[in-house]
């Protein structure tokens, strides 16, 4: 059974006996136990109300973490995947470069070795040329010796 500081302050003692206890420090003692045990109760409602205030702040709180967890992972999956699709264009770059570099180096080869079939058709021409040219030289010079008077 609860008793409340009502129920202290109502309290009735049957007759008083002889040598009994006053009935007015009685009266005044009920008073000052009912009294604090107001106090004490109004205390203790104050701190349930504290607690469930400081509950729903927690739940809040925990909340706000669950959040910012979820938040900070996210940002981290979303770093990772700009860092590996970086890696994979940097990859991407490289492979392109390295093919137009195969490109270019192999359409300098083609064309070094076009160079040196004109070079050597240009060789094989000029000493035809030489040849035609002192064949000719050397008709004419016959030709000269052959029409001066002896």
């Amino acid at each position: 059974m609860k008793i409340t500081p009502l129920d202290i302050q109502q309290q009735q003692f049957k007759g008083k006996m002889v040598g009994g206890l006053d009935p007015n420090d009685v009266d005044a003692f009920l008073q000052t136990v009912a009294a604090e045990m107001e106090g004490l109760i109004r205390e203790n409602n104050e701190l349930k109300e504290q607690q469930a205030r400081l509950n729903r702040e927690m739940a809040d709180m925990s909340e706000k973490e669950k959040d910012l967890r979820e938040t900070m992972l996210a940002a981290q999956r979303i770093t990772e995947d700009m860092k590996a699709n970086a890696q994979k264009e940097a990859s991407l770059i490289v492979s392109e470069a390295e093919l137009k570099a195969e490109r270019i180096v192999a359409d300098a080869e083609k064309r070094l070795v076009e160079i040196r079939v004109r070079i050597e058709e240009m060789r094989r021409q000029k000493i035809q040329f030489e040849a035609s040219l002192k064949a000719l030289l050397d008709s004419f010079g016959r030709q000269i010796s052959s029409d001066e008077p002896a």
